[in-house]
C-alpha cells in the first residue's frame, strides 16, 4: 500500500481522535510506536492490521470507519489539497460526478506511483447514477461514499447514497467492484462552501 494512503489514515486517527489513540492502535496492530512515511510503499498486511485494530478500538464496522475517513479527506483543513483536486472537476455536483472517471489520472499527475482503483460513472437517468469502484483496494468504495457525501455538502447538493457490492466487513474479493448508487435529489439544496479556482492551497 502506498505510504500516502497509510499516512492519510494516520492523519485521520490523530486529527479526529488524538495521538494517544493512534499509539494505542499501532500497538494493538503490533506496529509499536509507528509513523508512516508518505512516499514509501508498505505491505498491504500492515494496512489491514492497522484498520482491524482501529475498528476494534472504536467498536465500529470497517465500512463506517472508512466512510468517515472519506469524509475527513474532503472536509478537514489539514487535507485541503484533496478538496481542491476534486473541486477542479467542475462548478456543480453533476460536473464533479462526471469528472470522477479521470480522478486516477489526475492523482497520478501529482503522485506518479499512486494507483487508485478505477472509477466508472454511469448515468441511469432521472438524477440517478452508479459509480463502480474497481478492484485493488478492498473497502475503497466506502471511502468514496464519504467523499461523495462530503462533496455534496461542499456543492450544496442533496443526495442519497447506497453502497452495493462487496462489503468491507465480509472479506471482500480483491477482484470485485464495489458499486455506489447515487441519487441526486436536489442540486442546489443549500449554499455550498466557497471555492476559488484561482486561489492557492494553503
Amino acid at each position: 500500500m502506498h505510504g500516502l494512503v497509510n499516512r492519510a489514515i494516520q492523519s485521520f486517527v490523530t486529527d479526529t481522535y488524538g495521538p494517544d489513540r493512534w499509539r494505542r492502535v499501532t500497538e494493538a496492530a503490533e506496529l509499536g510506536d509507528f509513523e508512516f512515511e508518505a512516499m514509501l510503499i508498505y505491505d498491504d498486511a500492515v494496512t489491514e492490521a492497522l484498520l482491524a485494530a482501529f475498528c476494534a478500538d472504536l467498536g465500529r464496522s470497517r465500512g463506517e470507519v472508512l466512510e468517515d475517513l472519506g469524509t475527513y479527506l474532503v472536509s478537514h483543513p489539514s487535507v485541503e489539497a484533496l478538496r481542491r483536486l476534486l473541486r477542479f472537476g467542475g462548478d456543480s455536483y453533476v460536473d464533479f460526478l462526471h469528472s470522477l472517471d479521470d480522478l486516477n489520472d489526475r492523482a497520478r499527475l501529482a503522485v506518479p506511483d499512486l494507483h487508485l482503483p478505477a472509477l466508472d460513472l454511469r448515468e441511469e437517468g432521472a438524477g440517478r447514477y452508479t459509480l463502480a469502484c474497481g478492484p485493488g483496494m478492498p473497502g475503497f468504495g466506502w471511502v468514496m461514499m464519504g467523499i461523495l457525501r462530503a462533496m455534496a455538502d461542499d456543492y450544496g447538493a442533496l443526495v442519497l447514497l447506497e453502497h452495493h457490492g462487496p462489503h468491507a466487513d465480509e472479506g471482500a474479493d480483491d477482484e470485485a467492484d464495489e458499486v455506489i448508487a447515487v441519487t441526486l435529489i436536489e442540486s442546489a439544496f443549500a449554499a455550498g462552501r466557497a471555492f476559488d479556482l484561482g486561489a492557492r492551497a494553503g
